[in-house]
């Protein structure tokens, strides 16, 4: 018998009475059927409801066959009354994330001749694949569009057809369809073939955000949130913003500005470091001429600071440059023979002893070790 499928006739009802009519263990758990249910078993890209069998918690729904089947903690007893729970916050949460989705893709169909190929409701962001390239203003474009129909706060329209009506009607669906058909109506956004719960009114949905719009096979992928999960990532982001426009002395609609100020004073202090480095490093440099092998220990710097300082010293000293900059145990270094000459069997040791990684070819090698500065002196002595 197949069950009576109550979140298709009301999809805000939260509790129901029901007959268990058959319960089997699977495993850790027992497969459940009633003869009507509440509860939206997974499919078409929503996730199963949640909430509770009597006693027991219901921990995973899916439909076979027309029958409805309830992933369950714990066994009831058949033919016994009981009364169903579904977890609103959920539900309500995917209907929001479901309807919004609804929206957008038929404005984006619609206007851009694409097909939604791809839809995950994710449990932080849902994703929606389109096979035709989108841009980000684009998408931009119908997430004001989707959100003016979500303020219209129209009546979402839920219909079975006959298939003579069926075939008249001009709507979205990733597959062939037979049997009776579920049309799900958004007026002024779109019209398709669903089998999931939805709003009851667009304006339920709250909001449309869209995240991001990135290329995905022949078409893009687009991450969106709606409702509570739209409003809640913004004012996360927006608590980011004020506390970062507040120690940048600026508005947050400033930041973008100041932030740009910001990175040219640091590239403008990047350059002048780099021209300091060079003047110290030349002084170094002519400290060591004609010294032959030179071992220098340097204060923390940059990897690309130890290689320029090896390449300096090594042009004067005639010999092997080995710079090693770090503290404690941790430094990073740089092996440079101005001649070019094969170093590589030096370095293979010195990785060895000194437990470091790296390498390199032509005379030169750069890598870190994990020793003391004892340890490099005595290494270098030997």
């Amino acid at each position: 018998m197949e069950t009576v499928k109550l979140y298709e006739q009301d999809p805000c009802l939260r509790e129901f009475t029901a007959t268990v009519l058959s319960c089997e263990a699977a495993e850790s758990a027992w497969q459940v059927t009633v003869d009507r249910t509440a509860f939206f078993p997974e499919g078409g890209g929503q996730p199963a409801d949640r909430g509770t069998l009597g006693a027991a918690q219901v921990l995973d729904v899916h439909a076979r066959g027309g029958v409805v089947f309830h992933t369950c903690d714990r066994p009831l007893e058949i033919g016994a009354k009981t009364l169903g729970e579904v977890d609103w916050d959920r539900r309500f949460d995917h209907m929001q994330q479901h309807s919004g989705e609804h929206i957008l893709s038929g404005i984006l169909c619609a206007d851009y001749h694409c097909d939604n190929v791809g839809f995950h409701l994710g449990a932080d962001a849902v994703t929606i694949d389109y096979n035709a390239v989108i841009s980000w203003e684009q998408a931009l474009e119908a997430e004001r569009k989707a959100n003016e129909i979500i303020w219209v706060n129209r009546e979402v329209e839920i219909a079975y057809p006959t298939p003579e009506t069926l075939a008249q009607m001009d709507y979205r669906s990733k597959k062939a369809l037979t049997g009776q058909v579920r049309i799900v109506t958004f007026p002024g956004a779109d019209c398709c073939a669903c089998c999931g719960t939805h709003v009851t009114r667009a304006g339920q949905v709250g909001l449309v955000k869209v995240l991001s719009c990135q290329k995905f096979r022949e078409g893009v992928r687009l991450e969106i949130l709606c409702g509570r999960r739209a409003l809640n990532y913004l004012s996360q982001v927006y608590d980011g913003a004020r506390s970062a426009a507040r120690r940048l002395s600026v508005k947050p609609q400033s930041i973008d500005g100041a932030v740009e100020r910001l990175e040219m004073e640091l590239s403008n202090l990047k350059e002048r470091e780099s021209c300091l480095e060079e003047q110290v490093f030349d002084a170094i440099a002519a400290e060591n001429a004609g010294r032959g092998d030179v071992l220098l220990l340097q204060p923390s710097m940059g990897p690309d600071s130890v290689r320029r300082l090896a390449d300096a010293v090594a042009r004067r000293c005639g010999g092997l440059a080995a710079v090693f900059a770090g503290e404690q145990d941790r430094y990073t270094y740089a092996l440079v023979r101005a001649d070019g000459g094969d170093i590589s069997s030096f370095v293979k040791e010195l990785n060895r002893v000194l437990h470091g990684r790296g390498g390199g070819r032509k005379g030169f090698a750069q890598g870190s070790i994990q020793a003391k500065q004892s340890e490099i002196t005595e290494f270098f002595a030997g």
